[in-house]
Formats: structure tokens, sequence, C-alpha cells
């Protein structure tokens, strides 16, 4: 319930926050009016298939993912799909029945699907067979991950299992207290070389060694200030992205930085608050921050390439490099399409009404968007389509 009426609280915070922006007359707190444009990129629909109910709810992490020339959805009822990644032609199809709250997560021959019911099912990803499946402690809303043999699952009340890949057996626990209010929603755990860094709602990125659970080390990304519950909201709710030793991390709060992985040392950090994280390409980090404003930063030092605001208050996805350019979705179903460099906007296409259920997934030269309708659509772009 609390939850539930924090939700409703930032509704009513979105329309009294003020913005300016040179490319619209948007009120402030609205969203902010489309400008016209010369398009001077062809982006073209490959296909589109239907994978059920889609997404309905808040803080669900239902995304597509891509495996060996297939694609997996789910929708929030349960149902997941595998589709030819080349034509979307259905390969397999299974009714769960269950509240699906994030996935499919898929890795090595495993397909894993976390609900709302405190559960994690781990099926084969050849054809949908059930293998085993256990319970945890809450809601699952942060996206499975396998490493080393072990599940690694973050649930909503902070605590973060390791369960065996084989049998859903529990191998360890970490657990730690979460704030009274959050924003619903939790980030994925990153995992490279036996160790998992997870996001928390307090702003805190911790460092767990995946053999055991043991905690490596702990850094304040953002602190938990301000008169109010909602001034103190420093979530970490977003995408945790990492490039060789660095890591990449973002608080809901004006924080954003660089640390180094052995030892949680901040490098950089940049006054910039966003929920759904950091995408990175080679020397470039790409932002939508809580305002709907486009960042396009320097990911060695964190010095400002440009910042867009013509999608002011439109409730952006987090951003997917493709190719030369960067691409973000907002509330109302666009696919908005930019240069890396110099962040001009190139295209526009429009792929539902009801916007998305994820960021858009790359593949080579192909991007796959799953709207919040259940559409899942795939798209290439440039001169030679």
């Amino acid at each position: 319930m609390k939850r539930l009426v924090l939700l409703l609280l930032l509704a009513g915070l979105s329309v009294t926050v003020s913005g300016c922006s040179w490319f619209s007359k948007a009120k402030p707190g609205e969203p902010a009016e489309l400008v016209d444009f010369d398009a001077s990129l062809k982006v073209k629909k490959i296909w589109s298939t239907n994978i059920g109910k889609g997404n309905s709810l808040e803080g669900l992490n239902l995304k597509p993912a891509y495996d060996n020339g297939r694609v997996y959805a789910a929708d929030y009822r349960g149902k997941v799909v595998a589709v030819d990644a080349d034509n979307g032609k259905k390969l397999w199809e299974i009714e769960t029945d269950l509240p699906v709250s994030a996935g499919p997560a898929i890795a090595n021959d495993y397909m894993f699907l976390g609900t709302l019911e405190a559960e994690i099912y781990a099926y084969s990803n050849e054809d949908g067979s059930l293998r085993w499946s256990a319970n945890v402690s809450s809601e699952v809303l942060a996206m499975p991950v396998l490493h080393d043999g072990i599940v690694i699952v973050r649930c909503l009340d902070g605590r973060v299992f390791g369960l065996n890949a084989e049998t859903g057996s529990r191998t360890w626990v970490y657990d730690t207290s979460v704030p009274l209010l959050t924003l619903r929603g939790n980030s994925t755990p990153a995992v490279r070389a036996g160790v998992a860094y997870v996001g928390y709602d307090g702003g805190e990125l911790v460092a767990i060694r995946v053999a055991d659970g043991a905690v490596g080390w702990t850094t304040q990304i953002a602190a938990a200030e301000g008169r109010t519950e909602l001034d103190r909201l420093v979530d970490i709710d977003g995408n945790i992205a990492m490039v060789a030793t660095d890591i990449y991390v973002a608080s809901y709060k004006n924080r954003m930085g660089a640390l180094a992985s052995e030892s949680g040392r901040l490098l950089w950090f940049k006054d910039i608050g966003t929920s759904s994280g950091i995408a990175v390409d080679r020397t470039h980090l790409a932002v939508s921050d809580a305002s709907g404003y486009l960042w396009m930063l320097d990911r060695r030092n964190g010095a400002e390439d440009w910042k867009l605001e013509m999608l002011e208050n439109r409730h952006l996805t987090l951003p997917a490099f493709y190719d030369k350019y960067v691409v973000v979705g907002d509330m109302e179903g666009y696919l908005h399409w930019f240069r890396v460099e110099g962040g001009a906007l190139v295209a526009r296409n429009k792929v539902s009404k009801k916007g998305f259920a994820s960021s858009p997934l790359v593949i080579g030269t192909t991007m796959y968007v799953l709207a919040n309708n259940g559409d899942l659509v795939a798209y290439r772009a440039g001169p030679a389509i």
C-alpha cells in the first residue's frame, strides 16, 4: 500500500515540475510537443508480432531477450513466446498463468522468470519446458542473472538470493533494509568476474561475491537528504553499465557516476538523476533523466557532449545505441533517433499508442522493441535498407 501511495504521489509530483525547452511550447509539467523536422535516416519495420497482453503494471521488468537467432518475450499474465529473430515467426509459446514481473532472462540453455508472488521459474529456452521453481522472499522486479552456476535474484524487500542453477536450491542470501517509501522497481544486478553489483533504494551500490554472498564493498552513490520522504528518494532502479573495470551507475536523485569495480572508489560524478539507468557505447554514455532530458556524456570523465530538452516530460525509456545513433522511446509510443555526434534528430517512428514495456534491444543491425500493448517489433535503419 505504501508503494501504491508513493506512485500516486509521484504522479501528482510530475505535473508540478517546471522546466524550460527551446523546442516546444509545453506548459510546466506537461509533455513537450513534438517538433517538425526533416528526417535524414530511413527506418524500416522488418516484422511485427503480438506476444500477448503486454505490460499494464508499473515497475515490471518485461524485456525482450536475444539468444542464438531467437527473440524471447513475455507478458504480465505469463504468456512467453520465442520467435525467429529474422522474420518474427513464432517457434513456440507457453501459457504459464504466472503473474510475471521480470523476464525472460536468457542464459546458457535456461530461461528465467520472476513473479509478483515471490517465485523464480527456470525453463528450457529450447522448447519452454519447466525445469524447476523456487520461492524467494518478495516480489521479483529485477531480471534474474546467471553467473558461475548461480542464479542471482534481487527481491523487492532488499534481499538478494543465490540459487543453484541446476536445482533452484538456495546457496546463500544477502539481506539489507530498504527505506519505507521507494520507487516501484529494482535494477538488474551487473555481474562480472565472480562479483554481482547490486543497486539499492537507499542509494548504495553493493559488491557481492557470487560464490558465497560475501560483501566486498559498499559505496553510497547518493544521500537520502531533504525535508520530505519524496525529497529523500535516491533509488538505484535503472540499468547499471560496465566497461572493463569501471561501473556506471545512477540514482533517481541527481547523482550518477563511475566507480572502480575492485574497490568501489568513486572516479567521477555528475549531477544527473534517472530511474532508467545508463547506456554505454565505446566512449559514450547516454542517459534520459527524470525530466525527460536526453544527455550524451564522455564515459571517461563525465564531460557533457550534448543535452536535449525537446522530449521534456515524455517519460523516456533507457536509450539504446544503434550504429552512429542513439534511440529512445517515449510514453506515446514514438521512437526518436539522434546522431551520437552532435545530437541532431534524424528520424522518428510510431510503434504503439501505449508506450514501451522496456528500452529498445539492439542486436547487430536489428533493433527489437516491446510495446506495452504486447507488440514485438523489429526495425533496421540506414541507407541500405
